[in-house]
């Protein structure tokens, strides 16, 4: 059983605020790396004994947010330049998709550090359908019939993930604390307004983790339909609609792809319209 972990540092419990946390220069910025990379490898530990047994472990967040020093042995690991993008990377090898430490897409009440791709974005829709970074992945696995079968991070992603694959299994390991989706601020003051949050102790987070991922592993081997493939139908088209950062006003910029949404999703902009 080949899986792809998907991982992200703004879903991890313990992480308290972006500037601090997340970012490069940031007070904890390594201590956040760490924590990520316990959950990552509590992950490993459960889905191994569910029954999987291979195990590529992708650094999905801009920055870098996996000390790959620290990470469990059985994983491979990968980080840094690419022929195309993290979407582009997927192939049939793969069984499973799961997510680490992800967060819940930009406008997300009751989220902590909410976004997609980043805090100057206000929806992004696929198909009319809206979807945050793991809703995307989502979607290029299911076009190869790869499952997405396992998700952690805060109780927002975690409903988020259920509502778009059926059977998914998730842990929550942190409560955002912000209602509304602040669609009224600008950049900098959305990324300041969802800081706010209820933690698990880490210790308590990485040992629910590891319990959701071997339930995972082993409802995936027991009957791999149990966790539905997240569909959209050709021409794929995309719209997002970016709030004003202080330099520029908001925006919305669409664009489609006639029959691959790996290609739509892996690609840069291009033939879009801006409105």
């Amino acid at each position: 059983m080949k899986m792809l972990i998907m991982t992200d540092m703004e879903g991890v419990a313990g992480m308290i605020n972006h500037d601090d946390w997340v970012v490069p220069g940031g007070r904890y910025y390594e201590d956040g790396k760490k924590l990520l990379t316990m959950e990552t490898n509590a992950a490993i530990e459960g889905f191994a004994a569910g029954g999987a047994n291979e195990f590529i472990v992708v650094d999905g967040h801009g920055y870098g947010g996996i000390n790959h020093l620290l990470l469990d042995a059985r994983a491979r690991f990968m980080r840094g330049p690419y022929h195309g993008n993290y979407y582009s990377m997927l192939d049939a090898s793969f069984d499973a998709i799961a997510w680490i430490g992800q967060h819940a897409k930009a406008g997300t009440p009751f989220a902590q550090m909410a976004h997609t791709g980043w805090f100057n974005v206000i929806d992004y829709t696929i198909n009319g359908t809206s979807v945050g970074e793991f809703g995307q992945l989502a979607l290029c696995g299911a076009s190869l019939g790869i499952r997405s079968i396992f998700g952690a991070g805060d109780e927002a992603f975690a409903i988020e993930a259920a509502a778009l694959v059926e059977g998914i299994e998730t842990v929550s390991v942190k409560r955002g604390l912000m209602p509304g989706s602040g669609d009224e601020f600008n950049t900098e003051g959305y990324k300041e307004r969802n800081n706010g949050a209820i933690h698990l102790h880490p210790e308590t987070a990485r040992g629910r983790i590891r319990e959701g991922a071997e339930r995972a592993a082993r409802r995936f081997i027991e009957n791999r339909e149990q966790f539905a493939l997240l569909r959209a139908k050709a021409p794929f088209r995309r719209e997002i609609r970016f709030r004003s950062d202080g330099t520029k006003a908001a925006y919305t910029l669409r664009d489609e792809h006639p029959d691959s949404i790996i290609r739509l999703l892996g690609g840069k902009l291009v033939n879009a319209h801006i409105q």
